[in-house]
């Protein structure tokens, strides 16, 4: 199971930003955090502030993963274009967000990204991920179940 997990804007500032909202932990010890949770899935990590820069990613993602975990930041709630990468894509693909975005401001509440997404994990800080990645396993476990049946 190959997985990338997309980090947008300011995440690489985890560990430093407000730990009531974020969590704790860096990216770095998110990613291995992950690592040691999911030893079977081999995981690519990628983080950036630039929109272009993830949706490049993102457009060269299909052939060479099974699903993506995605956290665009603050590009959830402004980035058609990100937006419209995702849709084009027909990988599993999980949005998570580390906050619990029903208790942010109003502008928080419109997520423009997840709508291109299979589903959205908000507010569990870095276990976000983790459920994200287990979600992916069950589900990608239940497609070759299926595969294999017909």
């Amino acid at each position: 199971m190959k997985i990338l997990v997309i980090n947008g804007p300011n995440l690489n500032l985890l560990g430093k930003r407000d730990e009531s909202k974020y969590g704790k932990l860096s990216l770095t010890d998110i990613e291995v955090k992950l690592k040691r949770e999911f030893p079977d899935a081999e995981f690519t990590f990628f983080q950036s502030n630039h929109e272009g820069e993830i949706i490049d990613k993102i457009q060269n993602t299909e052939s060479n993963f099974d699903a993506i975990v995605i956290n665009p930041g603050g590009f959830a709630h402004s980035s058609v274009a990100i937006r419209d990468a995702l849709a084009e894509i027909k990988l599993f693909k999980i949005e998570v967000h580390l906050s619990n975005l029903s208790k942010r401001e109003n502008f928080r509440q419109n997520l423009i990204t997840a709508s291109a997404c299979d589903g959205y994990i908000s507010g569990f800080k870095e276990e976000s991920y983790s459920a994200a990645v287990h979600i992916i396993e069950k589900y990608l476990n239940v497609r070759r179940k299926k595969e294999i049946n017909d």
